[in-house]
């Protein structure tokens, strides 16, 4: 049996805090010297890259739908073997989303700590916990944290508006100290915020006068949950597909080149590790500092934030042409969302500066101001069907016909709906972002092939 004790963090909404108290409870408990393993619900990369930072260990998602149900369970029960305490942060609001953080509690048996800025509020602060906690049946509930409280006599009035004591697990008080910077697609990069830890060390000291905060591993124990995959439920449960032996191989001797700096940062480690399990090697590259690619078969161009460094991009015509040459030797490259946006022509910032990006797919790629598409998507290739996500502030406008295009969840691809794969020659290119481990064969053949997917 695989146990260890387990908070989801969730709220009623985006914006209440939650990275920020996920963040300070992984660093106040690895600071003791416990081992803290965190995980993200949800497609999201910029959350885990400050949990990463506050654990010191690598910082998966677990979504139900994206992942199936048995690669949660698996990579949870994996972090059960080694950890003192796992924490899971939630998306969105606890009930927002199908499958929701809640659905995740439940399936799990995590308890669920609410964090909810209070700053607003004062008996009402109970209803809302009480509305959260009896809102579905069955919902484990480990008790409420109040954040950015203004004052002592504030989480007083908040503390007895809780119908039940013991579910009070403390106030954090407002303070710009552990406040965690955030631009247009989320969170900064805690790799970007030279105070970064400093800010992560304040929020940990702030969190460790709190009930919660001074709680023992013992304390700790009462949430205690059976991470043990269950023998009924089969590793492609939930859509997700099982790699075999033949797959296991499938990129044996490939070696593929991953883009990984400022500009494009948006990888999922668990995308990292299926690769690995297909038998690639990986090396990495920055196309905004190297002047050539790295000796490799295929090109990865994860998403990220082209629009912030356009004019270097631009300026890097060496690594343009490194690209243009590796395409011309018709070998594989993947480009996801901003990925794909550094290939177009141009790039046109929401101030209308127009920037020639590096020209080997037709066309000019908008930033607007507000959200273009969010949500998840899978992608249905001739191998399997990835799933994955979408979530850009920018458009594009191209000559390129779709060879296909994504679809919602449990929903038939429609040509005028969902997010377009473009291919032209050994270019795939979507503002798609795929989840490698749910279909191998299909990740395989992005890497490994170059005709229609």
């Amino acid at each position: 049996m695989t146990t260890c004790p387990a908070l989801l963090i969730a709220a009623p909404a985006s914006g209440q805090g939650k990275t920020t108290v996920v963040s300070a409870l992984a660093r106040l408990h690895t600071r003791q010297g416990r081992k803290v393993r965190v995980f993200k619900c949800g497609p999201d990369f910029l959350d885990p890259i400050w949990h990463t930072l506050a654990s010191g260990s690598p910082v998966y998602q677990v979504d139900l739908w994206m992942n199936g149900e048995a690669d949660v369970r698996q990579r949870l029960a994996e972090a059960a073997q080694e950890a003192d305490l796992i924490l899971v942060e939630g998306v969105m609001g606890l009930f927002d989303g199908t499958p929701s953080a809640a659905d995740l509690a439940r399936r799990l048996g995590i308890s669920v700590l609410a964090v909810i800025d209070a700053g607003s509020m004062a008996g009402t602060f109970g209803a809302l916990a009480f509305g959260l906690q009896h809102y579905q049946p069955d919902l484990p509930w480990a008790g409420v944290l109040a954040n950015r409280v203004a004052s002592a006599g504030h989480a007083e009035m908040l503390r007895t508006s809780v119908r039940s004591p013991e579910q009070w697990l403390g106030a954090v008080m407002r303070n710009t100290a552990f406040t965690l910077p955030e631009r247009h697609l989320g969170l900064t990069m805690a790799t970007e915020v030279a105070d970064a830890m400093a800010r992560l060390d304040a929020a940990a000291d702030a969190l460790a006068s709190t009930p919660l905060g001074q709680m023992s591993l013992a304390d700790l124990q009462r949430w205690q949950v059976n991470f043990e995959l269950p023998s009924d439920l089969p590793v492609s449960s939930d859509g997700s597909e099982a790699m075999d032996v033949a797959e296991g191989s499938a990129l044996h001797g490939k070696t593929i080149a991953v883009a990984r700096d400022a500009a494009f940062c948006f990888i999922y480690a668990a995308n990292l590790d299926c690769l690995k399990q297909l038998g690639a090697e990986l090396v990495f590259f920055s196309p905004l500092a190297d002047a050539a690619l790295p000796s490799c078969d295929a090109v990865w161009l994860p998403g990220g934030y082209p629009e912030l460094h356009a004019p270097q991009l631009s300026a890097n015509t060496a690594m343009r042409d490194a690209l243009a040459h590796h395409v011309a030797q018709n070998k594989p490259v993947w480009a996801e969302c901003g990925g794909m946006m550094a290939l177009y022509d141009t790039l046109v910032t929401t101030d209308g500066e127009r920037h020639a990006q590096w020209g080997l797919l037709p066309g000019t790629v908008s930033m607007q101001k507000k959200l273009a598409a969010l949500g998840p998507q899978q992608l249905q290739a001739k191998a399997g069907t990835l799933r994955g996500h979408t979530f850009h502030y920018s458009t594009c406008a191209t000559q390129l016909p779709a060879q296909r295009r994504t679809s919602r969840p449990h929903q038939a691809p429609s040509p005028e709906q969902g997010e377009a794969l473009y291919q032209q020659g050994s270019i795939r290119a979507s503002y798609f972002h795929a989840w490698f481990a749910s279909s191998p064969a299909a990740t395989a053949a992005l890497f490994a092939t170059t005709g229609e997917l």
